[in-house]
């Protein structure tokens, strides 16, 4: 130490400045003048032991305080991950995309080699700009500490500004080390996207008043509104009468389940998305994700459809269907103002006339989805999917559930009468996204007057991937219960397998797909520090859930569930 303030400070100082509480990173020789930086300040290091750990702890600390900033003005709801120079950014990168797709907020750094040594090409060397550029909003390197004030500003402004999304900047060795007397810059407000083009609104609130069957599409921009885009999906579809689904692949509550015009999630199945897509006129609202897995022999959404779009990302509206209408603006915002037009210009009669053909569309999906996760081997002594997600919320209704149980993903969703900003999921379909997330969740929590329950539901498959980020939530003496649904398989790709390819599950091996021998989950949660059980039978799950839920610091609860 010199004693004297260098780029490394100033970063530290930022951070500062910003609002940032924690820096979830994984150390490496590069990264040591900021982390030493770090340790002589306020913030606090929070040790991943993976790099991917670390980003999807950051990405889920950051979806879980923006529901609090909305509240607290004072919240600046980033994550920050520092990342160890190429193999660690490369380690970080699956996480990153997780990132892009839920639309956290990040500001990732690495360290990098000095500016004047590259040449020799050391070890670790790569171009870190290249490997992050297609998963953030902007990805840039700090080459001169004079612009690192302006860069580190940016950064910030940038991840915040709807849509919002991950950012990267490299921070080479000299840059950190170099000697600056400037100070931090200020970050000033975030602007939203505002309340959409005046004429837009006109022309969507036309199409919606003169549609016979209208469908509300909610995408998770909805719920990432910086007003409550939640409240004003509800306007909108109660002043239309129009029936309600959420986007395939929504990963969090865009529109509330107990509401009587919402009737379902979309799902990832060309068949039954396009029948529930069958309409006359669709909104489309703060979409991103509304696609299938594999390619689709038709259209989801007959051509012939009047499609209205609105959110606050130009790039989404009319990407996969046309714009009748496109409304660039807030979500919630503009959802409230299409809301008053629709109600000046519609008759009470038009409205309870679309609400009975609602009620009747509702009947039949609800029918053909109680099954989903029901008890299909009634021998079998394991719990049904059905029986785990029931138990779940018998005990844990209230608790923020952050999920990547994928299999069993739609039996909670289909029984869980989820409230806004009480569920968040993986949306980019990667696995090793949401156990991370769920330690960066409880983080958050740990951080309000009255911290809400932290669950999460990961499946087995995806637990595997990094069960060591229980140990992040040891070590920093985390309030989380995490319940695995472990079938011992990936079924995921098993039932993929039988959509791509047809046949019956006897015609093939499914090679790499299932876990045999099995791996102890409860006893690894252990060695990582955690509080942990098997649960074999259906009638142990509530009173072990109560349990968990009951005890302080991590819990993790291995619940054998069948196919």
């Amino acid at each position: 130490m010199t004693g004297s303030y260098t780029g490394a400070d100033l970063v530290s100082d930022a951070l500062e400045s910003y609002g940032v509480d924690y820096v979830f990173g994984n150390p490496g020789t590069t990264e040591l003048p900021v982390v030493d930086a770090i340790s002589r300040g306020d913030l606090e290091y929070v040790l991943g032991l993976h790099e991917d750990v670390a980003v999807g702890m950051a990405a889920g600390y950051a979806q879980t305080r923006r529901y609090h900033s909305r509240d607290d003005g004072s919240i600046t709801s980033v994550g920050v991950a520092n990342l160890h120079i190429a193999p660690g950014v490369a380690h970080g990168l699956g996480n990153l995309y997780a990132a892009k797709m839920a639309g956290a907020p990040l500001v990732v750094t690495a360290g990098n080699h000095s500016t004047d040594f590259r040449h020799e090409e050391p070890i670790l060397s790569g171009d870190l700009r290249e490997l992050t550029d297609q998963f953030c909003k902007w990805s840039d390197e700090v080459l001169d500490v004079a612009a690192l004030p302006t860069m580190l500003r940016r950064a910030f402004r940038v991840a915040l500004t709807p849509p919002t999304g991950p950012v990267f900047l490299g921070l080479p060795l000299d840059v950190m080390l170099a000697e600056t007397d400037a100070e931090p810059e200020r970050l000033g407000p975030i602007p939203s996207a505002g309340r959409g083009d005046p004429a837009a609104l006109e022309r969507a609130a036309e199409l919606l008043v003169e549609a016979d069957d209208p469908v509300l599409v909610v995408g998770d921009h909805v719920a990432r509104s910086s007003e409550d885009g939640v409240d004003a999906a509800v306007a909108l579809a109660e002043a239309s009468g129009a029936r309600v689904h959420a986007e395939i692949l929504a990963s969090e509550v865009d529109f509330p389940t107990a509401h009587e015009q919402w009737v379902s999630h979309l799902p990832p199945d060309e068949d039954l998305a396009s029948t529930l897509l069958d309409a006359d006129t669709i909104v489309f609202a703060g979409c991103s994700t509304n696609t299938t897995l594999t390619r689709h022999e038709d259209p989801l959404v007959d051509p012939g459809t009047t499609c209205i779009h609105v959110g606050d990302d130009g790039w989404q509206l009319g990407k996969n269907e046309p714009a009748d209408a496109a409304v660039l603006g807030d979500p919630g915002l503009a959802l409230r103002e299409l809301a008053d037009r629709v109600r000046e210009r519609i008759d009470d009669a038009t409205v309870a006339e679309r609400l009975e053909h609602v009620a009747a569309v509702k009947e039949m999906v609800e029918a053909q989805m109680a099954a989903l996760g029901e008890d299909e081997a009634p021998d079998d002594p394991r719990a049904s999917k059905a029986q785990l997600a029931d138990a779940m919320e018998r005990v844990a209704g209230d608790a923020f559930v952050v999920d990547e149980a994928v299999t069993s993903k739609y039996a909670l969703l289909t029984r869980w009468e989820f409230e806004s900003e009480q569920y968040v999921s993986n949306k980019g379909g990667g696995l090793g996204y949401g156990l991370p997330a769920a330690v960066g969740a409880a983080l958050a929590e740990s951080q309000r007057d009255e911290p809400r329950d932290v669950l999460g539901f990961i499946g087995d498959g995806s637990y595997l991937y990094y069960p060591h980020a229980i140990y992040s939530a040891a070590r920093y003496d985390l309030d989380l219960t995490v319940v695995v649904s472990d079938n011992r398989n990936y079924r995921i790709l098993k039932d993929n397998t039988l959509d791509l390819l047809g046949g019956e599950e006897d015609d093939y091996e499914f090679v790499g797909m299932d876990f045999e021998p099995a791996v102890d989950i409860a006893r690894n949660a252990e060695s990582h520090g955690a509080t942990a059980r098997r649960v074999e039978t259906p009638d142990e799950i509530e009173g072990a859930l109560e349990a968990a839920l009951a005890r302080d610091g991590p819990d993790v609860l291995d619940v054998l569930v069948h196919d």
